[in-house]
């Protein structure tokens, strides 16, 4: 079994409202030294918003560094005093507009634990109603409705290319895909039966 990587010292590098830039020295496998440099963030949570008929709410928006149009799921990073739930309400709202009756937490994930400390909190939510944007000034996004077939698709011709937003889906999709009859009523089943069947499974 691999050994514990033992931190010896901690400083922070550089600091703004979204992260943290440290430096970290650390006992590598061999009893040598090592130096480790990563960014620290508060998390974030993602959300994968269903209307009750089985459409998924996603979000279409320019992202700085690729320069170019990404669709994803709502997504925010936490800030001090709020839990992984809170931030999913809000930041649902603040992208959408929508409002959800009934969140599900599915799950967590790490994207790019080599190089960044930003833990991810995947939930699922029954949206039932529509309200304004409520965007910040660095925002422009679209709102778009997709069945989960159909992101499917768009994640093998790469027209979804965010790594979140597909890891958020490969821990969901099985929630739609299910061969349970409960699915099979309608072409994907309600949000309800969703939620229904797979909280009693």
């Amino acid at each position: 079994m691999p050994k514990h990587l033992k931190k010896l010292s901690e400083e922070i590098l550089h600091s703004n409202p979204w992260s943290v830039y440290k430096h970290d020295t650390y006992e590598k496998p061999n009893g040598a030294v090592g130096d480790y440099y990563y960014m620290q963030t508060p998390g974030n949570s993602m959300i994968i918003p269903v209307l009750e008929d089985g459409r998924i709410v996603l979000i279409l928006q320019t992202r700085y560094i690729d320069q170019r149009q990404s669709l994803e799921f709502p997504c925010g990073g936490k800030k001090e005093g709020q839990s992984p739930l809170d931030v999913a309400k809000i930041e649902l709202y603040q992208e959408t507009g929508w409002i959800a009756d009934d969140f599900m937490k599915i799950g967590s994930f790490q994207a790019l634990n080599g190089l960044v400390d930003d833990e991810c909190h995947v939930f699922l939510a029954k949206v039932v109603e529509q309200k304004e944007q409520q965007l910040e000034d660095t925002e422009d996004i679209e709102v778009l409705y997709r069945r989960p077939d159909e992101i499917d698709e768009m994640i093998k011709k790469n027209d979804i290319w965010d790594g979140q937003t597909m890891a958020a889906w490969s821990m969901a999709r099985h929630i739609f895909f299910e061969e349970k009859p409960v699915a099979k009523a309608t072409a994907l089943g309600t949000l309800q039966n969703i939620f229904d069947d797979f909280i009693g499974s």
